[in-house]
């Protein structure tokens, strides 16, 4: 479903990435973790093309997605979503209506079939009770819950998670992270995920990869990678609950 190859991307004096390649099957999710600073962000903003590499392929469903024009772009983007880090909700609209937001965007759903989706999958991430509130007078978790459901709303057949638990207490977070299985078991969604959180990754994931100067330093299954050795897996992976 995704597959980058020998990825470089240079931002300003920095390269960021260096020959990434990592591959992610449909209907599988696939933990991106790191040191902070190693290019996690910049890789999902390849995938979704708001970044174009120096070199290297990137490809969705078998396409090149750099060589993508304006409106191949918006279409491939039509069948991904984008969870954002703290669900980026536009404070001012409500839940329902940020849900809502794609579905403007890219279609033109008649208004009782566009407000039956939104409702849908508000009631799958538990959110349909706080539809008519306003970002402002709701938790964090809820917040990202929106957002899931934002990411979630135009039926995409991956998903890209950006710290899909910064900031959350572990009850919420272990509450995320449930959604995010539930998300790949019952509707066959692809996922990228980037975290810093060994809850997340073995929790989420079905294979992980540890980014380290530009490129995976180190990559497995979740068992695999829990029981690596490498001293990176072993600083990520190594022990406790997060």
């Amino acid at each position: 479903m995704i597959a980058l190859r020998d990825v470089f991307k240079r931002l300003g004096d920095r390269q960021i990435l260096a020959g990434l390649s990592l591959n992610v099957p449909k209907g599988t999710n696939f933990v991106l973790m790191g040191p902070s600073g190693t290019g996690k962000s910049v890789t999902l903003k390849h995938v979704i093309g708001i970044l174009k590499p120096d070199s290297g392929s990137v490809r969705v469903d078998g396409q090149e997605v750099p060589a993508m024009d304006h409106d191949q772009l918006m279409a491939l983007r039509r069948r991904m979503g984008y969870l954002f880090q703290n669900g980026a909700l536009i404070n001012w609209l409500s839940v329902e209506d940020n849900v809502a937001l794609p579905l403007k965007e890219h279609g033109r759903l008649p208004k009782g079939e566009l407000q039956d989706r939104v409702m849908e999958v508000l009631r799958l991430v538990g959110m349909d009770h706080a539809a008519k509130q306003f970002p402002p007078s709701i938790s964090g978790g809820m917040k990202l819950r929106a957002g899931l459901a934002r990411a979630l709303v135009t039926k995409p057949e991956c998903v890209l998670y950006d710290e899909p638990n910064a900031g959350l207490d572990p009850i919420i977070s272990q509450q995320i992270h449930e959604l995010i299985k539930e998300v790949r078991d019952t509707l066959g969604v692809t996922g990228l995920i980037v975290t810093h959180s060994r809850a997340c990754a073995t929790i989420c994931g079905d294979h992980i990869g540890i980014l380290e100067h530009g490129k995976l330093a180190v990559e497995g299954t979740v068992d695999e990678m829990v029981h690596s050795e490498h001293p990176l897996a072993k600083a990520f992976l190594g022990g406790g609950a997060d």
